[in-house]
């Protein structure tokens, strides 16, 4: 049996907030897009010598897009795992370990900022 993560208590009262840097949408399949603008000197190369984009549209799964849309400023991250749970009954064993580490992408990406909860 896998190793269970110890998480702070702390950490799970964090309440994630989107970047205001990332725009997003929900595409008509349901599942949210964010747009990413491709910055710095490497970048501006690959645009001008490769035609690539200036900014690029990242479409997220069902999962990943479920909790894009349950971050609202308001939600902690222990409030996002029992929404997830809820969500996909099936799978609640793992979605603790599966948000808690989106969440650490999403955040070393800067696509959200954790605040401490009040």
């Amino acid at each position: 049996m896998a190793k269970k993560k110890k998480i702070s208590p702390n950490y799970m009262e964090s309440i994630p907030v989107r970047s205001d840097a990332r725009p997003w949408r929900i595409g008509e399949d349901g599942m949210v897009e964010i747009d990413m603008e491709n910055k710095g000197f490497y970048n501006f190369l690959a645009q001008k010598f490769f035609k690539k984009p200036r900014v690029s549209h990242i479409s997220l799964e069902k999962y990943g897009s479920k909790v894009w849309q349950s971050i609202d400023g308001k939600n902690n991250i222990n409030d996002i795992v029992k929404i997830m749970e809820k969500a996909f009954p099936k799978e609640k064993d793992r979605m603790l370990d599966r948000v808690v580490t989106y969440m650490a992408t999403l955040q070393r990406n800067g696509f959200i900022a954790l605040k401490e909860a009040k």
